[in-house]
């Protein structure tokens, strides 16, 4: 069985921070504090529209962490271009809505094989670990095998709240 992880997101520190228009709290305080708690990654997500987490946290966070980063983000050229400059330990590919307040659903692998492919590619060959946020769905499952794959857990969330107490 493989090693269990502990990943700590900090994007809603930067969030917080962001909202309040400071410099404060600081995502880079924060994954400093998890890794002393014992935490063996600091996971962000650069979004497109740089939501919370900013490029300038991301470079200092690479230059600082002493664990494992992992970016997530989505398969767009820049954020490619972004990872493979900045050579975080794994890269999680995720769906960006702008819309979204967090991310509601997987990436449609089977529907953007070749996209996914490429990037997919491009990331292993500079040497960085790719895993996929995919729709716990056989079809997307098959169409990233021979990755790692993160599976979005929220509709079985919401099935098993809506079954309690029935007998279901």
């Amino acid at each position: 069985m493989a090693e269990l992880l502990l990943g700590v997101n900090i994007d809603h520190i930067a969030t917080v921070r962001n909202a309040r228009g400071t410099n404060y709290p600081d995502p880079v305080q924060a994954a400093f504090i998890a890794e002393q708690a014992g935490a063996d990654g600091i996971t962000v997500h650069l979004r497109e529209d740089r939501r919370h987490i900013t490029d300038r946290d991301v470079r200092i966070l690479r230059d600082t962490i002493q664990t494992r980063m992992n970016l997530e983000m989505a398969v767009t050229d820049e954020m490619i271009g972004i990872a493979c400059d900045i050579q975080p330990h794994f890269c999680c590919l995720v769906p960006e809505k702008r819309q979204e307040v967090t991310t509601e659903g997987g990436l449609d692998v089977a529907g953007q094989q070749e996209k996914m492919n490429a990037a997919v590619r491009l990331l292993s060959d500079a040497g960085i670990l790719v895993s996929l946020f995919i729709d716990a769905d056989h079809r997307q499952i098959e169409a990233g095998r021979g990755q790692r794959r993160a599976l979005h857990r929220n509709p079985y969330r919401r099935l098993r709240r809506s079954t309690r107490g029935t007998g279901a």
